[in-house]
């Protein structure tokens, strides 16, 4: 079997080992494919695995050895799946692999907001406190999280482990779900949208891209949140307006924007976010950690070997 992987530098910049894929075929690892050099590189290809590099129907039709596709991400949008189906190619995707690295970077952006580590960090080092009449020193305000009421949009894996630490800082937790009262987290309430972005002190969006989703976030919405209010996104990008949301910051209508997403990844054209003095973004790293990378590459080579043997998994 050949297998070709188009994109691998962000899965493994080289501190983890292709090894074991190596074992399933005769494996050819590019760290970035352009757009035009698809075909080629997967021409020879069964299996391909891919992250963002793009397999469409016109694709997929030139490439009449293609048997497998994996996603080397839970989401699978730059996958075809229906011109997949249709030529009889598998499709997987890596579920839930990130859940604690995300829900832990929720917790950095709101820290980083409530706390100011890193300010007050760099604030020592410009000797504010050494010159300070006092035994301690602050020039921001500094915010206890118990007893704040967390909004949850979308109570998937990564959404339940969020609340499980929020709850753990004694929050008060609200989320906007399909799933049915009974079967949500032991502390945490079901809310309707409105009423979660009313209430909250927090928003965290944690809900799939959608044509219903697109802009959740936006003017109106935003005018129904407390000025007092955070909102976090690690989710996707387009879940929010990011125009709408720079202009609420700048007129003191949401107290802070957390994201590790923007709408243009990277933002080679800028955002109306990049500016903004409080809005705190992250280069799309939530999902990076060493140790969910090392899952996702062991995912990514259980769901070969799987499908190799005849019985396929994680599919989609």
């Amino acid at each position: 079997m050949n297998i070709v992987i188009l994109d691998a530098y962000t899965a493994n910049p080289g501190d983890l080992s292709w090894d074991e894929l190596a074992q399933l075929g005769s494996l050819t690892v590019y760290e970035r494919t352009a757009a035009a050099d698809t075909i080629d590189r997967c021409r020879e290809a069964d299996i391909v695995l891919t992250n963002k590099v793009c397999l469409h129907r016109e694709e997929m039709v030139q490439l009449p050895r293609l048997k497998y596709i994996g996603v080397l991400a839970t989401g699978y949008n730059v996958v075809d799946v229906e011109a997949a189906h249709e030529r009889g190619i598998t499709v997987t995707n890596i579920p839930a692999y990130s859940t604690d690295s995300v829900a832990q970077m929720v917790f950095a952006h709101l820290l980083t907001v409530t706390n100011r580590t890193e300010h007050y960090a760099q604030q020592l080092r410009q000797g504010q406190w050494s010159s300070c009449p006092d035994f301690c020193y602050w020039d921001t305000q500094l915010t206890e999280l118990s007893h704040k009421t967390m909004g949850i949009v979308g109570l998937g894996n990564i959404g339940q482990r969020v609340a499980h630490i929020a709850l753990a800082f004694g929050m008060h937790v609200i989320a906007h779900t399909s799933k049915p009262e009974s079967q949500l987290p032991q502390g945490v309430r079901k809310a309707s949208l409105t009423t979660l972005f009313h209430n909250s002190d927090v928003v965290t969006l944690h809900c799939p891209l959608t044509p219903d989703t697109r802009h959740l976030v936006n003017r109106k919405t935003l005018a129904t949140m407390r000025p007092s209010a955070i909102l976090i996104n690690t989710g996707r990008g387009p879940l929010v307006d990011e125009q709408a949301v720079a202009e609420a910051l700048a007129a003191g209508r949401l107290s802070a924007y957390c994201a590790d997403v923007l709408t243009e990844e990277p933002p080679r054209s800028g955002s109306p976010l990049l500016p903004c003095p409080k809005a705190y973004i992250t280069p799309h790293i939530a999902w990076a950690t060493r140790e969910a990378r090392q899952r996702l590459i062991d995912t990514a080579v259980a769901n070969v070997r799987a499908f190799l043997s005849g019985k396929p998994q994680n599919q989609v």
